[in-house]
Formats: C-alpha cells, structure tokens, sequence
C-alpha cells in the first residue's frame, strides 16, 4: 500500500490489484422459482407415498374378495358380525386360512388320506370332471412341490428374431413325447407378457440356446411388470466390491 507523504495535496491511490484483493467479487447465488420447487416436493411426495398406496390398495381388494365369498358361508351363530355393529375386514381370510389348515392337518392322517383316495376315484369317473381334477392337481404339485425347479430358474434366450432377447422363466427340463420327436435336448419355458405376466406363451427351447440368469423369480417379475423400468442389481458387480473390500 502506497504511503502518503507529509505535505501533498492528494493522497495517493492504491494499488488496483490490492483493491481487488480487499474487496472480493460477490457471486450472488442462482435463485430457484417456486414452481420448480413444488414440483420437486410433489413428485418426491409420489414416490413416497404411491407404492404404499399400490400396496395397500391391491391388499384391499384382496381381503375384500375374500370376504364376500367366505363371510357368507359361516353360520350366523358362529358369525361375529352379527353381534357387532360393524364389519370385521380380514374375517374371512382369517376363516379361510384356518379352514386350509385344518384340511391339511387331517389329510395327513390315515382318515384324511382314505377320504381323499376314495373323492379320487369319485371324480376319476366323471368324463369332464376328471381332466380339469387330474390337470390342476398336477400343476399345483408340480409348482409347490417342494425340490420342484418349476419357476426357480430365469432364463434369457433370442426371441422373436436373432439379436433379440426376450426374459423367461423355466419350467421344466423334461419333455417326455415331445422331446423323442426332436434331436436336440429341449427346455420348456413360460414367456411372460409385459405388465401382465400371468399370461404368456409356453416354448420349448433347446437348452444350448438358454441362458440361466443369477436371478431371483421376484427380481425377474419386477422387471416384466415394470417393462424394464426397475433393474435388479448385478450380483458379479456386488461380488466384486466384497472382494476388493476384503483385500482391502
């Protein structure tokens, strides 16, 4: 900083350079509108709160259907709503579920499994009657069986066209009748439609041009619901982190 000598009219100006570093530069900051921020606390407050809504909307009309078919059926003495000025949500889920328990528990004895040999042969003698018996009872044993490998696996293969993949899932590896009339060794497989995956088509794929994905079935569904919307997470990129942690 320049002095200023007894005797001189003016006083000397300072430096341009130490004026500019005493008094910085203010950059004031940017300034966001209003609308920008509703906009922002609105869709936050989407996300939040519409798979909460989903949820419970879908559990509703769950309990709800339930209820309508079940509520009716049980005698009004034995019926808790008839001595309470309100509904009871979830009561006949709650029969139900007793209901199927207690079915279960007595088809385990030697009693249970007489009655449902001899209901068998019952419906095994009703033209109609018995294909329906027989198909569903081998698709519910084949699904819910508990060493079944029917919806465990996640397979990725080309479809429609070449260079074109589509997600599906395995549902078995034996073909019986159809596989004799091929040379190749075939994989049967439900493809999935997007967001309605409980309809689909049924392809028999022979198993060299599958790929077995490290999937879960509800991380595959979440992807064919959403359209490819919610990914889930790559394992080998986890595994790869947990390792270089460990070395670490």
């Amino acid at each position: 900083m320049a002095k200023w000598k007894k005797g001189a009219d003016v006083p000397p100006v300072e430096d341009d350079q130490e004026h500019k570093d005493a008094a910085p530069e203010i950059i004031a900051p940017l300034e966001v509108s209003l609308g920008a921020k509703l906009r922002t606390y609105f869709l936050a407050g989407v996300l939040v709160t519409a798979p909460f809504a989903v949820t419970i909307y879908l559990a509703w009309v769950l309990i709800s259907f339930v209820d309508s078919k079940v509520t009716p059926l049980i005698p009004a003495k034995y019926n808790p709503e008839t001595y309470l000025p309100f509904s009871l949500p979830g009561l006949g889920l709650l029969v139900l579920f007793v209901f199927l328990t207690l079915v279960g528990s007595v088809t385990a004895g030697l009693v249970g499994r007489f009655l449902i040999r001899t209901s068998e042969r019952l419906l095994n003698r009703m033209p109609i009657i018995r294909s329906v018996y027989g198909a569903a009872k081998q698709i519910f044993e084949t699904v819910l069986a508990q060493q079944s490998t029917a919806f465990r696996e996640v397979a990725l293969f080309e479809y429609p066209r070449k260079d074109c993949w589509a997600i599906a899932f395995v549902t078995n590896y034996k073909q019986g009748q159809i596989e004799d009339h091929l040379d190749h060794d075939m994989v049967s497989l439900m493809l999935p439609t997007t967001p309605n995956p409980t309809s689909g088509y049924l392809l028999f794929v022979p198993r060299r041009d599958i790929i077995i994905l490290d999937m879960s079935v509800e991380e595959a569904m979440k992807l064919v619901i959403s359209g490819g919307i919610v990914l889930p997470e790559d394992t080998r990129k986890l595994i790869e982190e947990r390792r270089k942690q460990d070395a670490a």
